[in-house]
């Protein structure tokens, strides 16, 4: 069943920033620290999970509306739909809902506390981000809505509002996808909200109230990227009733004539995930990734400022890399964020001989050479990896490299070191034991099949 709703959406967390008047000390066991903001259905607060040892953010529920049942309704039903997925999407990009407490009079969730800003703030003509940049967060966004319809969820009210920016010395870090209030649950059999979303990032099919599937919050994705590039959406209109008839009807101006260096190539993907007919849209999630990744990977859209390894690139990297295979995207994002990268020109050692170290690397792109007394006595190339027994000695006298490790094209390492190796998750852990073990076994093989047959490995 479903619930029909005017298309306006509840705005809970694009939220206003508040004061502290009327601050509660506590809500259920968590001391509050501030007012994060406040909309027109919930208010959110910094509070301190002392339990767990961790700031965490409380969504709170407001006040019933004396007289108006409907509203009041539509307010549980939101909270209803968030506090369903307690526990259920754990992803680096999305964020954690810890806890829902339905008190019976102001319910309220206790989630993950992201330090940082929603994209609204990029969306302004005088603060628009570098186009690699909104490559980036295209790449990360997709992946996590990937992740969240594989749950057989569609979000719904994706927009600038609901992706904060994680920063850091005021550069975007990292992206967080929150605000599941208006999820739609296809495998739950509860009652549901229906045509729900905001209006500017709302696709045709949603509009109408047809029956959804993910490509509408690709729809919606394409249209906040759009916006983050042009400093406008793709539609925009003085009144409701203009806008609608933009979205069934118009197509968005061309993005070269908005910004200057966007790519024929950048504007065709979102005006292929804008199409009015679903099927019309990539396929899926990890086609348009994939095609929108390759923007900055094929050097359409150059990266400028940001000279290290982008994070998509290694994401993409490391699904190529036979050591990976069977590691799922949550496991993936987890290698990108603890392994070092690192790029090393031509010429350049990764080890000397006789250096001491506990580092192996995995080569992702291009070649080295390995010198034994001046003689070169193999070359690797990438999904290959040098240093596994340093890196597994017991002792500092095993830790001594034996051959020179040189860089004969340029190349992309994935670096890692015990310590990096023991942050990471039980789960993750357990999948690189089993590749390491691999990788073990065929170094056994090749050098016991070198000893009894030299002249055929030869």
């Amino acid at each position: 069943m479903s619930l029909r709703l005017p298309f306006a959406a509840p705005d809970a967390q694009d939220l206003q920033e508040g004061d502290d008047r009327g601050l509660p000390n506590r809500i259920g066991k968590y001391n509050i620290v501030s007012r994060l903001g406040e909309g027109a259905t919930s208010e959110v607060f910094l509070a301190v999970d002392a339990f767990n040892h961790r700031n965490v953010a409380i969504k709170r529920v407001r006040l019933p509306t004396a007289g108006d049942s409907v509203e009041n309704h539509y307010r549980d039903r939101f909270f209803a739909a968030e506090a369903a997925l307690v526990g259920k999407l754990q992803h680096p990009n999305v964020v954690q809902i810890f806890d829902a407490v339905d008190d019976p009079v102001q319910p309220y969730l206790v989630m993950e506390y992201v330090r940082g800003v929603t994209l609204r703030r990029f969306c302004r003509p005088d603060s628009l981000l570098a186009l690699e940049q909104i490559v980036e967060i295209g790449f990360k966004c997709a992946m996590a809505l990937a992740y969240v319809a594989r749950h057989g969820l569609i979000h719904r009210d994706v927009k600038p509002a609901n992706i904060l920016a994680v920063l850091a010395n005021d550069q975007i870090t990292d992206i967080k996808i929150t605000d599941f209030g208006s999820v739609f649950d296809q495998g739950s059999d509860r009652t549901q909200v229906f045509r729900v979303g905001s209006l500017a990032y709302m696709s045709p099919e949603q509009l109408e109230g047809s029956t959804l599937d993910t490509r509408a919050d690709m729809y919606a994705l394409a249209a906040v990227l759009y916006h983050l590039i042009s400093g406008r959406p793709p539609f925009d209109a003085p009144n409701q009733v203009a806008l609608m008839h933009q979205i069934y009807h118009a197509e968005p101006l061309p993005l070269a004539g908005l910004r200057e260096g966007v790519p024929p190539r950048m504007d065709a993907l979102l005006r292929q995930a804008l199409a009015k007919q679903p099927g019309r849209r990539p396929v899926d999630w990890d086609m348009f990734a994939r095609e929108w990744s390759l923007l900055v990977a094929n050097a359409e859209v150059p990266v400028g400022r940001l000279q290290d390894v982008l994070d998509s690139e290694r994401f993409n990297l490391l699904r190529a890399l036979e050591f990976f295979h069977g590691f799922g995207d949550v496991e993936l994002w987890e290698v990108v964020h603890r392994a070092q990268w690192l790029r090393h020109r031509y010429g350049a050692a990764l080890y000397r001989k006789g250096d001491e170290g506990n580092t192996f690397h995995i080569i992702a792109q291009g070649r080295i050479d390995v010198y034994r007394d001046g003689l070169r006595v193999a070359r690797l190339g990438a999904g290959t990896s040098v240093g596994e027994m340093a890196y597994l000695a017991p002792s500092p006298d095993l830790r001594v490299h034996s051959a020179d490790v040189i860089v004969c094209e340029p190349a992309t390492t994935i670096t890692f070191t015990p310590e990096a190796v023991d942050m990471l998750s039980p789960a993750t852990r357990h999948l690189f034991d089993a590749a390491f073990i691999r990788v073990l076994v065929r170094r056994l093989h090749a050098a016991h099949e070198q000893l009894a047959h030299p002249r055929r490995i030869l």
